[in-house]
C-alpha cells in the first residue's frame, strides 16, 4: 500500500504550471496526456461497473476543451471493450480546440455521437464537460446538462473534477455536478477535499498521466513527489 500522507495537493495555478512544463519543457504532448487520462477514465468506469462492461450503456458528456477530449478517448475505449456508448458534445463544435477536435473526428467515424442521449437509461454518465480551468458559474448549455445529469438519478463519474466545482477553493457553483466518483489526474487538487466539495466529489480516485517526478521538482513548483502509482495507475484517495 502506498503512503499517501505526503502526497501534495495542488492549486489550480500549480496544475496549470504542471501542464505547461509537460508540454513546453518536457515535450510530453497534450495528446499523450489526453490518451492516458481517457484510458484511465475508461478503466475507472469498468471498475465501477464491476469489471465487465459488455452491453452496459454509458453516456459521455464531453465539453469542447481538453477535459472533453479525455472523455471522448474514454468513450472510444469503452466502445472497444463492448459497452453501448453515447457521446454528446456539450457546446459548439465550431469552438472546439484542435486536439479535442481530433478526438471528435474519431468519435464521429465510430458513429456514436448523439445530441439526445438516454441519460435515464444509462448505467453510468461520464462528466467530462469542464476541467480544472473553471472560472465563475457554468453557463448554458453546460449548466443545462449538469441539471439533466443530476436529475437523472444515474450514477455519475467525473473526470478530474465535477463540472462546476472550483478546484482551488472547493466551493461548488450554483449549478454543479453531483458525482458518485471523481477521477482526478496527476496530483489531487486542494479543492476536492474541502467539506463543501465532498457531496459533489463522491469517492475520489487519482490517475497517472505520466508526469515525471523530476518535473514536480522544477523550480517553479518545488515539489518533492514520490510516485503513488508504483502498484497500479489508479488509486483511491478518499
Amino acid at each position: 500500500m502506498n503512503d499517501l500522507s505526503t502526497l501534495p495537493w495542488l492549486t489550480t495555478a500549480q496544475m496549470v504550471e504542471v501542464d505547461r512544463l509537460m508540454i513546453e519543457e518536457w515535450h510530453i504532448n497534450l495528446i499523450q496526456m489526453m490518451e492516458n487520462a481517457g484510458r484511465n477514465l475508461a478503466e475507472m468506469v469498468k471498475r465501477y461497473l464491476g469489471g465487465s462492461i459488455s452491453g452496459k450503456h454509458i453516456v459521455v458528456l464531453s465539453g469542447t476543451g481538453n477535459n472533453g477530449g479525455g472523455g471522448m478517448v474514454a468513450a472510444r475505449h469503452l466502445h472497444n471493450w463492448g459497452a453501448v456508448v453515447e457521446v454528446t458534445v456539450v457546446g459548439s463544435t465550431t469552438h472546439i480546440k484542435h486536439i479535442p477536435a481530433h478526438q471528435l473526428s474519431i468519435i464521429q467515424k465510430m458513429g456514436f455521437l448523439t445530441s439526445n442521449p438516454a441519460l435515464n437509461r444509462a448505467d453510468v454518465i461520464v462528466d467530462a464537460m469542464i476541467g480544472y480551468g473553471l472560472t465563475g458559474d457554468p453557463h448554458p448549455p453546460v449548466a443545462d446538462w449538469i441539471l439533466l445529469a443530476n436529475a437523472s438519478q444515474t450514477p455519475i463519474i467525473a473526470l478530474d473534477t465535477p463540472s462546476g466545482l472550483d478546484t482551488t477553493t472547493g466551493i461548488p457553483s450554483r449549478i454543479c455536478i453531483r458525482a458518485d466518483v471523481t477521477l482526478t489526474l496527476a496530483l489531487p487538487k486542494v479543492g476536492l477535499k474541502t467539506t463543501e466539495a465532498q457531496p459533489f466529489v463522491g469517492d475520489l480516485y487519482l490517475a497517472d498521466i505520466s508526469v515525471p517526478p523530476e518535473l514536480y521538482a522544477s523550480p517553479s513548483l518545488g515539489l518533492g513527489v514520490i510516485s503513488p502509482f508504483s502498484t497500479e495507475p489508479i488509486i483511491k484517495l478518499l
